[in-house]
């Protein structure tokens, strides 16, 4: 689905900041100044969520994870909302340093989650003080707070969509270090250098934020659908090259009886002619 200008004017995804904050870096993304606040060239801003839409979806073909990350209040829900409907983890809460790069220590945090939840099921909480029964449960929520929905990721992501890429600086700056793929929302105050795929625009209105992620999104979904058809027809063409060594063992097995069958035959025919002399004698 690809993205109108209208629909990115509509939604303000062309207000950036201040003049007075700009990133010289952001120039070639932006079209003039007026009353001191840069705009944004939409018409780049378009063919970015195309490129990165167009990445994202064979990333998503491939069957492979991508960590969305927005943990300013305008992109909280949204990213949410979006990450859910195509099955991909998110962090909307605060970025723990190290969730990337000190991944085996989120994971150890991870388990401990299911431990404690294990321990609500098989009667362990049963024998605690009441007390102690809240303090772990209290602990659990905090855990997945902090974790989000990265409790069910269990290998690192391979790639990162970030919503404000100057307040996500750690979570970027982690998968650059691990050479994670960083996919970002890039309004004029800041660097999108470091970004692989750069997408600018107004990073601080939800309308603006929710209609470069019904586009990018959208594109994942149709990865997944095609990976799904694809699969489907490799079952297929595998179902079809089963029943074809089947029948193939089935003729080499009929041939292989077949000179059994006839000796069998001949050796009966054989006895049969032995008693004919004896039965016209009688």
């Amino acid at each position: 689905m690809r993205t109108s200008f209208e629909q990115l004017l509509e939604a303000g995804c062309h207000f950036g900041h201040l003049k007075r904050k700009w990133n010289p870096a952001m120039a070639p993304y932006i079209f003039m100044e007026r009353n001191g606040i840069h705009i944004i060239d939409l018409n780049k801003t378009a063919i970015k969520i195309d490129e990165a839409a167009e990445a994202l979806k064979n990333i998503a073909k491939s069957g492979r994870k991508i960590l969305f990350v927005s943990t300013k209040k305008q992109g909280q829900e949204v990213v949410a909302q979006y990450a859910k409907e195509v099955g991909m983890p998110y962090i909307t809460e605060r970025w723990a340093g190290g969730m990337l790069t000190n991944f085996p220590t989120i994971r150890k945090a991870v388990k401990k989650m299911s431990t404690i939840d294990k321990m609500a099921t098989d009667g362990t909480f049963d024998n605690m003080s009441k007390r102690e029964r809240l303090q772990i449960t209290r602990q659990r929520e905090k855990l997945e707070k902090n974790l989000g929905s990265i409790v069910e990721l269990n290998r690192l992501p391979s790639a990162l969509f970030v919503v404000d890429v100057m307040k996500e600086h750690i979570a970027v700056a982690e998968a650059q270090r691990l050479g994670i793929p960083v996919f970002g929302i890039v309004d004029t105050n800041s660097d999108p250098t470091n970004i692989d795929f750069v997408i600018p625009a107004n990073d601080d209105a939800t309308k603006s934020i929710e209609v470069i992620l019904a586009a990018v999104c959208q594109a994942i979904k149709e990865g997944q659908e095609e990976r799904k058809i694809e699969k489907a027809d490799e079952e297929a063409a595998q179902a079809q090259n089963d029943e074809a060594q089947v029948q193939k063992e089935r003729r080499q097995r009929v041939r292989k009886a077949a000179p059994k069958a006839e000796a069998d035959k001949a050796e009966a025919e054989a006895e049969v002619e032995a008693e004919k002399p004896a039965e016209d004698a009688e």
